[in-house]
């Protein structure tokens, strides 16, 4: 399975900037996540690990409140897009950090994307100094005006391997919560452009090899038009 992932985000480095430079939606996320662990922190971010840090995106957003960052995932391709960092490839459910050596664990839009996000928030607990502050971003869907689901139309759900509810029921089961949703409007051309990125077409046709996943992609999204909400779940955590 760790395989499968790794290969999907491997190839997704070019499709993942594109989205981004569209939309700019990463960075948002980034941006709101950083607020909201600064918030609740006395003396402000010391070292963030950013879990999932992809292009590394998010990692210069919590570079720029944090004393320092650590770019860690699990795809050697998208690390190689990151400088100025120290870089980590591994997955979450092995952190290779000693006990209690971060000030913060930055999910952004990535825990989400593993099968069983209890094992890795017991791995961040575990890496988090007392007083630190762990923060998570999920996707809850795109929905249309009226407030149904966008993927009804399509008799298809474009699903994460882990459900938000299990991120959440996770985090909660290691720290004390806070959780709220953020909203973006979005396109249907944005829509389509998300699921080009092939780790996020795996959501629509996870059984299907790349390329094959992004043409089907493609297709079922072809006819989809108008304008939508996107939302996202957060989740933040401090030390009971």
């Amino acid at each position: 399975m760790k395989d499968v992932v790794r290969q999907n985000f491997d190839a997704s480095v070019d499709a993942y900037a594109t989205y981004e430079r569209r939309t700019n939606r990463f960075t948002s996320l980034a941006r709101l996540l950083a607020a909201e662990m600064n918030a609740r922190t006395d003396s402000g971010l010391g070292t963030v690990l950013d879990a999932g840090a992809g292009t590394g995106v998010s990692t210069r957003v919590f570079a720029e409140t944090a004393a320092d960052t650590i770019a860690l995932d699990i795809s050697r391709e998208m690390l190689q897009e990151i400088e100025s960092t120290a870089r980590l490839q591994a997955d979450f459910d092995h952190l290779p950090l000693s006990d209690r050596s971060v000030d913060g664990v930055a999910f952004t839009a990535s825990l989400f994307l593993v099968p069983d996000p209890a094992t890795a928030v017991r791995e961040a607990a575990r890496v988090l100094r007392s007083g630190g502050v762990v923060g998570a971003v999920a996707p809850l869907g795109w929905f249309r005006p009226d407030g149904t689901d966008v993927f009804e139309q399509f008799e298809r759900e474009s699903r994460s391997p882990a459900e938000t509810s299990a991120l959440q029921d996770a985090l909660a089961g290691e720290f004390s919560t806070t959780t709220g949703t953020w909203q973006f409007s979005t396109s249907a051309e944005n829509i389509r452009l998300f699921h080009a990125i092939p780790a996020m077409a795996a959501r629509l046709y996870p059984k299907l090899d790349t390329e094959e996943r992004v043409m089907r992609a493609r297709e079922l999204l072809s006819s989809l038009d108008g304008t939508f909400e996107q939302r996202w779940r957060w989740v933040i955590g401090v030390p009971e």
